[in-house]
């Protein structure tokens, strides 16, 4: 019996021997390894990876040009799938790195490892010897792999936030492939606006901002940082010169954090006040999650003191509240001492691309239609807005649709304190017609919250005609325009472009040449000099808009075209002509731009009596026009313009756009009335500062 019972015992203990081998913790199985006895798996694993290696790796010319000797040290793991991933890879050439993940790339599917019977991941580290090492000759334990294996659920539990560290890699500027858009600026567009416009590309320029990952098919971002590059050899100038403040990139997401500065002070002439400033601090945050989702964030914190005229613009566009301006392109501003501004600004929005044609975009910020430096579509020149956005593109074919959410903030439309909230929806086809001609056809339409229906999801359907669905839904209940664009490449030098506008049209009364107000429609064409002069990086630019009176207003008192009390197109509203002269130039780190604006504008009364409409103010309702003939453009008050800025500086660093500058801008204003609100000037404004330069100013009122 006693006898007995010691076979059960030694049975019983040998199968417990035999389930743990097979089922607590089995390695990865190469394809020529699966007939070796489970203790073997490990060291075949070895040998044959390192035998695949030094048959197929093969090492850049540039490598034995150097006579390098050294390590490439990976960092892998062979997923629950039997997928051999790459997680990080440290090697002096980017050559060898690039070597590395193909040879990677290249290697057969194989059998996972298991833990109690269940796939699960391994991870390995290897160094690979420069010049290659004959597995043969080395012995097992200089080429052992490293692994890294389940061995306890708890255990891996414990070791997760240590972990996350470990997979940390050296960050790679994912932005220049990532959905982000490119900040939009005049002055950074110009850098690659020639290479987007190139003969034969099948490039769309008008709707902006651009993403990174499309014009990185035009320009090569990688390149530019290099030769931007300065170099040294500690962190504090790294990140001064070279980089983001903090930059994070792991398995499948990455981020980076700056700060932003808008620090200015300088002199108006013609000012009773001693110095303007601006006094702006933020953060800057982007980052990717996986390959097609992205997102940003800017948070800005701003006091400020600007010219004499700016300050007046900004006060006469006040909202309804005791706030007493809304500072042009920024938002509403409470007072900051005795006669500056407080103006908090927040700007966000994620990006996400389910396939490589389509790129659905929801935020809030400010969007662009045109190649000009104005826009009569959509501009930028308002306050940042809430808006949904989807961008198609396919053959030769990009269409954008936005949507927005927009206030009006004027007393006279406030409801309990509260401002008026209205919608915009945009329609931009823009079609490559052939390697030199590009059409856009643009529509747009703006409603209100009439009789409680709230955002019309008649206006959703991103195919659907809104002058249609104005008609069906009563031509009271919204503002729909139309327009158009074209660009013509003349050579890979010159650009020609152009814009039309028609927010009204009587074809009789055109016939009848009596000048009708019903004619509300502008224009413009523009020429764009690439290397102007056979100056490398010097583009020169010529522009001409007009604008007849009436266009983008309405005779209802909440359906023009504008947000927060500014223009969501031009950003004089109506009734002008103006012509426009911009140099650019960029040479490494430094920059200089010249501008010269020439207009004429009609300008309202608003006193003694005269209220009418003279067309030029979007916001007044048209039906208070002087008259419904002999309506020319320039009409009230005529006052003509000029605006000339000069500004040249140099790029700290080019990776968050940080600028030190300087400029000085000369504006006179000339009505042929006074009265109170217009009056003759002349300013003289000089400015120094630093500056992180992620969009617009517009100082050319």
């Amino acid at each position: 019996m006693k006898n007995v019972l010691l076979i059960l015992i030694l049975f019983s203990y040998a199968k417990i021997n035999s389930q743990t081998a097979e089922t607590y913790e089995k390695p990865p199985v190469f394809p020529e390894c699966e007939s070796q006895p489970i203790d073997n798996l490990k060291a075949c694993f070895n040998t044959k990876l390192n035998e695949y290696i030094y048959t197929n790796f093969n090492v850049p010319q540039i490598v034995h040009d150097d006579n390098y000797k050294g390590d490439v040290k990976v960092l892998f793991e062979v997923s629950k799938e039997g997928e051999i991933k790459v997680i990080y890879i440290d090697a002096t050439y980017e050559e060898l790195k690039d070597e590395t993940r193909s040879v990677f790339k290249a290697l057969p599917k194989i059998t996972p490892g298991t833990y109690n019977g269940r796939p699960i991941y391994f991870q390995y580290s290897l160094a690979i010897k420069i010049p290659l090492v004959n597995p043969e000759m080395v012995s097992p334990e200089q080429s052992e792999l490293k692994a890294k294996g389940v061995t306890d659920l708890n255990d891996v539990v414990s070791q997760e936030y240590d972990s996350i560290k470990a997979t940390l890699v050296n960050y790679e500027n994912l932005e220049y492939k990532s959905q982000l858009n490119i900040p939009f600026t005049h002055t950074y567009y110009a850098r690659f606006d020639a290479h987007m416009n190139t003969l034969g590309t099948n490039s769309h320029t008008a709707a902006k901002p651009y993403l990174f990952d499309e014009v990185a098919r035009y320009y090569d971002f990688e390149a530019e940082k290099k030769v931007l590059s300065k170099t040294t050899n500690t962190w504090a100038g790294r990140k001064l010169w070279n980089e983001h403040l903090v930059q994070v990139q792991g398995k499948d997401y990455w981020f980076t954090i700056d700060p932003i500065f808008d620090l200015q002070v300088g002199k108006d002439t013609d000012a009773d006040f001693n110095t303007t400033f601006n006094n702006t601090r933020g953060i800057y945050v982007q980052g990717g999650l996986g390959k097609r989702f992205s997102f940003s964030t800017s948070v800005y914190e701003s006091q400020g003191r600007f010219a004499k005229y700016y300050n007046q613009y900004a006060e006469s566009l006040k909202a309804f509240g005791p706030d007493p301006a809304i500072i042009p392109g920024r938002g509403i501003a409470k007072r900051f001492k005795d006669d500056a501004y407080d103006y908090p600004v927040a700007e966000a929005y994620l990006s996400y691309s389910p396939a490589n044609f389509i790129n659905i975009q929801f935020g809030h910020g400010k969007n662009f239609i045109g190649d000009g430096y104005r826009s009569l579509l959509q501009s930028d020149v308002t306050s940042p807005y809430p808006f949904l956005k989807l961008n198609t593109k396919f053959w030769k074919i990009k269409y954008t649709n936005t949507w927005m959410w927009l206030r009006d903030v004027r007393p006279e439309v406030t409801e309990d304190g509260a401002f008026l909230t209205k919608y915009m929806a945009n329609h931009y086809l823009s079609w490559n017609v052939s390697k030199r001609l590009n059409i856009g056809l643009f529509e747009s339409v703006v409603w209100t919250n009439s009789n409680e229906r709230g955002f019309d999801f008649n206006y959703l359907n991103p195919l659907i005609f809104y002058r249609a669905i104005e008609f069906e839904t009563g031509q009271g209940a919204g503002n729909a325009i139309v327009g158009a664009s074209a660009k013509y490449k003349w050579n890979n030098k010159v650009n020609l472009y152009g814009q039309f506008i028609l927010d009204e049209f009587s074809l009789n009364d055109i016939k009848g040449g009596n000048k009708s107000w019903k004619n509300k429609f502008g224009y413009q064409i523009g020429v764009k000099y690439f290397d102007a002069f056979k100056v490398d990086n010097l583009m020169v630019q010529l522009e001409y808009n007009r604008v007849r009176p009436y266009t983008y207003s309405h005779n209802t008192i909440v359906l023009n075209y504008g947000h927060n009390n500014q223009p969501m197109a031009h950003l004089w509203g109506a009734n002008f002509s103006e012509a426009i002269i911009i140099g650019r130039y960029n040479y490494n780190r430094w920059f200089a731009d010249a501008k010269l604006v020439f207009g004429k504008r009609g300008l309202d009364f608003n006193e003694n009596g005269d209220t009418f409409s003279y067309g030029g103010d979007i916001y007044k309702n048209y039906n208070d026009r002087l008259s419904d003939t002999g309506v020319e453009v320039g009409q009230g008050i005529k006052t003509n313009t000029f605006n000339a800025e000069l500004q040249a500086g140099y790029i700290v660093n080019p990776v968050s756009n940080l600028k030190l500058f300087t400029n000085i801008s000369f504006r006179n204003f000339n009505p042929d009335a006074t009265t109170a609100t217009t009056f003759k000037s002349n300013t003289t404004w000089f400015n120094i500062g630093l500056r992180t330069d992620l969009f617009n100013w517009y100082y050319d009122f």
